[in-house]
This record gives structure tokens, C-alpha cells and sequence, in this order.
């Protein structure tokens, strides 16, 4: 049979209406917006005055009109119509199969529900809704005309049900991976919350039996110490922050230079950082363990015990992105030939392996008095 031209337009229309809710599916449209448009475009695609969206609420036995097209006020959102086979969307719910009613006075499969009759409805089109793994409902159009409804319209009907169904589904699915993130986001929390206070105690009884040894010993207890309160720094900036993957190296510097400082002997630290600088969390504890390393050398050996001096830090970002932190003084310098490669130290043997797990590079910077060591970390990648 030959379509008239109106027909024609009226098929690519809904062809037109179909890609249109394939957008909308695929960029992420908010899920209310998402049944909005979609029951103003069917509608539209099938000429109907009226057109709806009903979630089916089992444990309620009914449809919630979830959202419409034409209909008056109280309807979206309030009315419900029973999932039992009597009615249009329960009939097709229960045999899972579209369903088209061009004559609902005379209609004999089911009952005409009170809001169709209430607002003149003569013919109705009804197609199953999937979900995730279950029918989310029905979508419906409705009509007050004699016009009919054919089997291309229900081709039409099902695509755009099928089109959002899919939408239902992956959003679902993108809320369940929400949820499930949160959830390990605020185990990870919990986690950094309990390591830090286990690490915090036992940096306080290293801090503790450092008071009862003697001088070489309680060196040795105090560095320890520093090397675990730098460490549970970073997870408390973990469990603090809004981030578990990613941490602020610029602020956790801040904290650490007030702790170092404060078992410095005496020596003044000053920081210069820039604005934030974020790096992934699991680079931040190397970082800050090298920074302890050189504070605590830098302490013990540039100045003299009775003359503390200042401590300088400047943590900086190269133009190519990469991460400059410099640890300098003014005291009285390295002794001739000293070799940062060569160095049996246990602090710079330290230093360099946790230099050379970061990928950075370490090294001396010639200055006219004092000691400078420079740190160069490849520029952070994203937190993953």
C-alpha cells in the first residue's frame, strides 16, 4: 500500500524521534529528565494527546505514573493503574507482549482504567519497559481520536521503549558502581583513620624510650620516630580529605615541616611551596620519607649542637611538569669527596632507594656555604 505524504513525514519523524532518544540515552540524561522527554517525544511521533510512563511497583500491585504527556495536574507522580491482566498496561506486563486497544468502549481482553475513561481516551498503545534484569514498567500512548493505531506504530513504540530501557539500566548500573565506590572509599577512610593512630602510637613509645637512652640511642629512637610520624601524616591527610587516591603534597609538607621542626634540635624550617600540587597518595609517603632524611642530617650535622640553624625546603614545579623539592642549609658542608652514590650512611641509603622507587633523581646543588640536595620527580600522572 502506497503511504500518503503525511504518512511519509509521519515515519521519518519517528525515525528522527528514535535517534534523538538514542542521545539522550547514551550522554547521561538525568533520569527524570530522561522519562520526560521520552513521553513527550512518543507522543509526538504518534500524534497522541496523551502518553505516559509507568513504573511498576509489585509489592504495591499497581503503576506509578512516573511521568506524561497532556495530562492534568495530580496525575504524574500520583496516579496508579493495577498491574492486574484487566487493565491495558497489566495485560501487557502479564503476557509480555505489545499491546494495541483502537476501540477501548467495546474493548472485551480488559477493563478501561478510570483515569483513561475519565479523560476520554478511545484507544491506547502499550509496549513492556525493560529494566535491569526485570521490567522497570510500561510505556503508553493514548488518544481521543478514531484514528488507529497500526503495527508500524507499535515498531515505533517498542524502539523508543527499548532505547530507554537501556538508559534504566545502564544508569542503574552506573549508581550501583556509585555506590559501591563510596562504599570503598569510606573503608579506605576507615582504614587510613586506624593506621594512623596505630602509627601515631607507636612513634609516641619510640618518642618515650628515647627519653630514657643515651645520646647515640636516642638519635636513633627519635629518627625512627620522625620516619613513622611522617607516615601517618599522610594517611591522616587521607582519611581527612575527599580524596583516598590523591593527596595535596604542597599541604602535607606544611604538616610535616611542623612536626620536623619541632624535633629538630632547635633548627628553624622554612618552607616555600607553591599552590596545591596533587600527586597520587601512594608517591606522597616516599616524598615525604626523603624530606625526613635530609631535615634530619641537615639537623644533626650542618650546625653545631649549642647553634642551630635554618633549614631551608622549596618544593616547586618545573615548566615541563616535573616536581623540584630542594632540602638546603647554611652550615658547614659535606666533607671533601663526599659521594651521595657512594655514601654508606643508613640516612642516605635510605634516601637513595626511596629516590630511585619514585623515578626521580637525586642530587647535590653547589652553593657557596652550606649543603643543598635536589630531588627531581617525574611529573605526577593522574590518580587512578
Amino acid at each position: 500500500m502506497e503511504l500518503t505524504q503525511h504518512a511519509l513525514s509521519l515515519r521519518i519523524r519517528q525515525q528522527e524521534i528514535l535517534t534523538e532518544l538514542g542521545v539522550l540515552a547514551l550522554k547521561g540524561t538525568p533520569f527524570v529528565e530522561l522519562l520526560d522527554e521520552t513521553a513527550s517525544l512518543v507522543a509526538q511521533g504518534l500524534e497522541a494527546e496523551f502518553s505516559k510512563v509507568l513504573e511498576y511497583l509489585p509489592g504495591e500491585h499497581c503503576f506509578l505514573v512516573r511521568a506524561g504527556s497532556g495530562w492534568g495536574p495530580g496525575v504524574v507522580g500520583s496516579a496508579t493503574v493495577g498491574d492486574d491482566i484487566a487493565s491495558p498496561a497489566g495485560y501487557a506486563l502479564r503476557t509480555g507482549k505489545p499491546v494495541i486497544s483502537n476501540h477501548l468502549e467495546i474493548e472485551e481482553r480488559f477493563r478501561t482504567p478510570e483515569l483513561l475513561a475519565k479523560n476520554g481516551i478511545r484507544r491506547a498503545m502499550n509496549v513492556i519497559l525493560q529494566g535491569d534484569g526485570q521490567p522497570f514498567g510500561v510505556l503508553e500512548v493514548d488518544s481521543r481520536s478514531s484514528r488507529e493505531f497500526e503495527e508500524h506504530d507499535i515498531a515505533f513504540l517498542q524502539g523508543a521503549a527499548n532505547l530507554l530501557g537501556m538508559a534504566i539500566e545502564r544508569q542503574r548500573m552506573e549508581a550501583s558502581l556509585r555506590a559501591a565506590l563510596d562504599q570503598r572509599e569510606v573503608l579506605l577512610q576507615e582504614m587510613n583513620h586506624r593506621v594512623k593512630n596505630s602509627l601515631q602510637l607507636v612513634a609516641s613509645m619510640l618518642h618515650l624510650q628515647a627519653g630514657a637512652a643515651d645520646e647515640a640511642v636516642r638519635h636513633q629512637l627519635q629518627v625512627a620516630s620522625s620516619r613513622i610520624t611522617a607516615i601517618a601524616r599522610a594517611h591522616q591527610r587521607l582519611y581527612r580529605g575527599d580524596k583516598v587516591l590523591a593527596i595535596d603534597l604542597s599541604a602535607y609538607l606544611v604538616d610535616l615541616c611542623g612536626d620536623l621542626e619541632a624535633s629538630s634540635g632547635g633548627c628553624r624550617i622554612d618552607l616555600d611551596v607553591p599552590g596545591p600540587v596533587e600527586i597520587a597518595s601512594d608517591r606522597a609517603i616516599p616524598i615525604a620519607l626523603v624530606l625526613t632524611e635530609l631535615v634530619t642530617n641537615a639537623a644533626k650535622y650542618a650546625y653545631a649542637e649549642d647553634a642551630p640553624g635554618t633549614i631551608e625546603i622549596h618544593l616547586t614545579r618545573e615548566a615541563d611538569g616535573r616536581i623540584r623539592l630542594a632540602v638546603a642549609d647554611h652550615g658547614r658542608g659535606l666533607p671533601d669527596g663526599f659521594d651521595i652514590k657512594a655514601s654508606r650512611g643508613l640516612g642516605m641509603r635510605i634516601t637513595r632507594s626511596l629516590a630511585s622507587q619514585l623515578g626521580a633523581e637525586l642530587r647535590l646543588q653547589p652553593r657557596a656555604v652550606g649543603t643543598e640536595f635536589v630531588l627531581v620527580m617525574p611529573a605526577p600522572k593522574p590518580a587512578t
